[in-house]
């Protein structure tokens, strides 16, 4: 790989692939820059000097077989691009390793913003910050009007026994990573097992619905959704519930959590339920669950991030005030519960 080129990405190799496979598409030679964000895939930037595609692809050293993620990611796109949800074009899949050491596809940029922290937003004013938080709730709900069947989606996920399924996941990951005591986590967990809800019909759902995964175009509206690696068919309300969470949660100095609360004129997370509800049509009584089951994930999550730190396995700054955050999340989540 020649000098420059960003790790996990050789433009020479993308284009002869890009030259088989899509021939006129490439004009030139291309460069490409790694994009910052995203939990887990890396995302690529990349030009000849007049077009622009973006490229995903397994993060570096990764030894699961990471093929059907790329190909859920590129399914789910290519879907919901022939309905009203908001998603770049999906161009291309190439699940042959020898290409770029992993597979990957590419999709069409798409000329938007990122909006992660609540400065951005009090760059652009009230009015536009409110506009911009409630085009995220406008936005589930199309994503959620989804017919999965007609989107020949219908078996990309099993919704049956789905938020059992997901409580048992976190649990696992939990005893995964638990090496401290974590006052309340056990209780908080017994807690959702014990007030499970009855999930409405399926739909595709995101899974990490938030306003940092989205584009924000130059009218204010969600230009596209990104970061479908979470995506399955489940219960709606599990992306209500995240953005909720993320809405309502205060920020931490310190903490990569991403929060927006605190920009002017920003949406209270009741108004975001509101528009979402009446919209869509579906009950929201048991919403605080949903929230609650958003800040357990994401004690866990954190914590798993603050077990790789004591471990020594964790490469950047920051990671060290992690753990601190947990037992935050940890009381939110009880509060929530209880509430509901």
């Amino acid at each position: 790989m020649s000098k420059g080129n960003p790790p996990g990405l050789d433009p020479e190799r993308l284009r002869a692939h890009l030259e088989r496979e899509l021939p006129g598409l490439v004009r030139g030679p291309l460069t490409a820059r790694l994009i910052e964000g995203g939990r887990s895939n890396l995302t690529y930037a990349v030009s000849d000097g007049t077009g622009r595609w973006v490229v995903r692809r397994p993060p570096l050293g990764h030894v699961l077989a990471t093929a059907h993620d790329m190909r859920r990611e590129h399914r789910v796109i290519s879907a919901l691009h022939r309905t009203a949800v908001p998603v770049p074009g999906a161009l291309l899949l190439c699940e042959d390793e020898s290409v770029l050491g992993a597979p990957f596809y590419v999709m069409e940029f798409v000329d938007g913003t990122p909006y992660r922290t609540a400065g951005q937003l009090a760059a652009i004013g009230p009015d536009r910050t409110r506009q911009v938080v409630l085009g995220l709730a406008d936005t589930l709900v199309r994503l959620h009007a989804v017919d999965p069947e007609a989107a020949g989606l219908a078996d990309f996920g099993r919704p049956e026994g789905f938020l059992e399924r997901q409580l048992r996941r976190w649990g696992k990951q939990l005893e995964a990573s638990r090496n401290r005591e974590l006052p309340g986590i056990d209780a908080l967990h017994s807690g959702l097992a014990a007030a499970l809800p009855a999930s409405p019909a399926a739909t595709v759902v995101h899974g990490d619905y938030r306003l940092d995964n989205v584009l924000i175009g130059a009218d204010d509206t969600v230009a596209a959704v990104l970061d479908w690696e979470m995506s399955t068919l489940g219960d709606p309300l599990t992306d209500l519930g995240l953005l909720v969470m993320y809405s309502e949660q205060e920020p931490v100095p310190g903490s990569p959590i991403s929060t927006t609360r605190e920009a002017p004129g920003h949406p209270a997370p009741a108004e975001i339920v509101e528009r979402y509800a009446a919209a869509s049509g579906r009950d929201v009584s048991a919403l605080p669950w949903y929230t609650a089951f958003a800040y357990f994930k994401l004690a866990v999550i954190l914590e798993g991030i603050h077990y790789r730190y004591t471990l020594g396995q964790t490469v950047g700054a920051g990671f060290d005030c992690i753990g601190q955050l947990v037992p935050l999340f940890i009381g939110n989540g009880l509060t929530t519960l209880r509430k509901g």
